[in-house]
């Protein structure tokens, strides 16, 4: 499947909402989402189908010289095609060009599929936070990769 990454738009806000809805027991709000458009605090990047159809993204806050990703969503119909692997090595390669010593993240700790995902992807558990997620209540696993 071809795609390219690009940043995200306004344009994009109302499928990246859409995708949120599937994904999440609790979605942000298109609000939420439009707050963290590319800006000097934030990276928000996304996989675009030839179709312009957005097929999933990855949004991060930093500060200083750490990387905070907030959401990671592909599309149902689209995983396991190599879409969440581009996309984290793409905001990756622009935490490195911003001289980020860390990227971390919050995952649920049921969500195997997307533990295996960060490993892959150089990520490894640093912590823990109990009772982290609600719908359902959950532990969250804290994964780091250090960029320096």
């Amino acid at each position: 499947m071809h795609f390219e990454i690009a940043d995200v738009s306004l344009e994009h806000i109302a499928e990246i909402n859409e995708l949120e809805k599937l994904c999440f027991s609790l979605p942000w709000s298109r609000q939420a989402l439009i707050s963290q458009l590319p800006d000097d605090m934030h990276m928000f990047i996304a996989a675009i189908g030839d179709d312009g159809q957005v097929l999933g993204y990855v949004g991060m806050m930093y500060v200083l010289d750490e990387g905070y990703i907030s959401n990671v969503a592909v599309s149902p119909e689209h995983r396991r095609l190599g879409i969440a692997d581009t996309l984290i090595n793409a905001l990756i390669d622009r935490a490195n060009e911003k001289d980020l010593s860390f990227v971390t993240l919050e995952v649920r700790k049921s969500n195997v599929p997307a533990i295996e995902l960060y490993i892959k992807n150089g990520f490894s558990e640093v912590g823990r936070r109990k009772n982290y997620y609600t719908k359902p209540t959950e532990d969250a696993i804290l994964m780091t990769r250090f960029l320096k």
